[in-house]
């Protein structure tokens, strides 16, 4: 497929980009559009899925876009709450992502939609129930063009509860996403009826989700095999959701094999994958193995692959105070904070090659494993065709609000037999 018209580029431009993006960037030539239009080009090609790449860094930011723009493919820029909110370990967050990625496109001329996307916003109890009724305001005022409202956490009933609860504070333009059963590896993982329960609760309520989260059994962050991810359960959930028309999104892509990660693109309606910890590694120059995944030697410690990524200097001084904090291989995500300016700091050969090595692997990514490219022109071709930032909802109204009061869906709960698995920390 040819890359987008430019007469089509720009009647996307004009009607495409939602009320917040043009209020913020009015002059602005970035294709910044609802995360709604990145899920319908999936579905328009079919066994298509989007990289949601987690903008750790700038450097991986800017990587990722230059690999869509290459291969002619959507793309959805996402930060998750631990990443990027109020208690964050990376300088890109919540505020800043949709301004540090227009600016980034202009400077590019990156041409391709892109979607803002505020990933795991983790609702864990009444208290962030009640912050996010202004927080989540904020984030759509500062240009996110997406949410997850992810209340896993709690229980089956509590996490429905909630994600009716907030929203009326997401807009009803915006990409939508929803989460059943904490991302944790093999235990706790997700059913038929806990999936069920969720998406007819909420189309009970006229919410419609372009995506659902489930524990397919991968984890997030370092995984040190290939296993992960059972793409028959994934299947099987999806079938059982067909009528509601809800889309898969892959957590902790970052543990499994290419292959496994073309089976869930192949076999299942999964359209949207996140990908974090490798794009971080890979930027940093360590060294990675097919799927992304750092490879440690036999200490159990990274290797930095001489001349690629931060210059071999940086790299020593982010491990001794990695050491000087007792960081184990799992905590060095909370060196992005405070070596992000340090790693700008940099000569501008250096910082190239950061974000060069992101876009050679993401562009893979793209092309290899999850049959994105091309897509972009999709999404355009939605634009055009709804004429509108908004194309209105995916799914329809099944389920009877009646049916599901707070007061049945608490006991329609007892009949769901399920186990959550370990408790934990299990936010990215």
């Amino acid at each position: 497929m040819p890359s987008i018209d430019q007469k089509e580029f720009n009647q996307a431009l004009a009607v495409g980009r939602p009320p917040n993006i043009k209020a913020l960037f009015p002059n602005s030539k970035a294709l910044i559009v609802s995360g709604k239009y990145i899920d319908l080009a999936m579905l328009a090609k079919g066994k298509s899925i989007c990289m949601a790449a987690n903008g750790r860094n700038i450097f991986v930011i800017q990587g990722a876009l230059r690999a869509a723009q290459r291969a002619n493919s959507t793309l959805i820029i996402e930060i998750a709450k631990s990443e990027g909110g109020t208690d964050a370990y990376c300088a890109i967050n919540y505020w800043n992502m949709a301004r540090t990625v227009d600016a980034l496109c202009n400077e590019m001329n990156i041409t391709i939609p892109v979607a803002i996307h505020a990933d795991h916003y983790g609702i864990k109890g009444e208290k962030d129930i009640n912050i996010a009724k202004t927080e989540i305001p904020s984030m759509f005022d500062a240009g996110i063009t997406s949410i997850a409202i992810d209340a896993s956490h709690m229980p089956d009933d509590q996490n429905l509860l909630a994600s009716i609860a907030l929203n009326p504070y997401v807009p009803k333009w915006a990409g939508l996403e929803t989460e059943v059963g904490e991302i944790k590896g093999k235990e706790g993982l997700s059913t038929k009826p806990e999936a069920l329960f969720l998406i007819q609760g909420l189309n009970a309520h006229s919410i419609f989700p372009n995506w659902i989260a489930l524990n397919n059994g991968t984890t997030h962050g370092i995984e040190e095999s290939a296993q992960g991810i059972q793409v028959d359960l994934t299947a099987d959930i999806h079938n059982a959701l067909k009528p509601y028309n809800v889309s898969g999104a892959q957590h902790g892509t970052s543990g499994n094999s290419s292959e496994r990660l073309r089976q869930i693109a192949q076999q299942t309606r999964t359209t949207k994958a996140n990908v974090a910890t490798a794009l971080q590694m890979i930027s940093w120059g360590l060294e990675v193995n097919d799927y992304g995944n750092a490879i440690l030697d036999s200490n159990k410690e990274f290797i930095k692959v001489k001349n690629q990524g931060a210059t071999e200097e940086m790299w020593t001084q982010m491990k001794t105070y990695a050491q000087g904090k007792s960081y184990k291989s799992g905590d060095y995500k909370k060196l992005n904070l405070p070596f992000e300016s340090k790693l700008l700091a940099q000569p501008k050969d250096i910082r190239e090659r950061m974000a060069k090595r992101v876009e050679e692997f993401v562009y893979n990514m793209l092309i290899n494993v999850f049959n994105a490219q091309d897509t972009a022109p999709l999404a355009v071709a939605a634009i055009l065709k709804a004429g509108s930032h908004d194309p209105g909802p995916k799914g329809k109204q099944i389920e009877k609000a009646a049916d599901w009061t707070p007061e049945k869906i608490v006991e329609r709960t007892k009949n769901i037999n399920s186990s959550k698995g370990p408790a934990g920390n299990f936010d990215d």
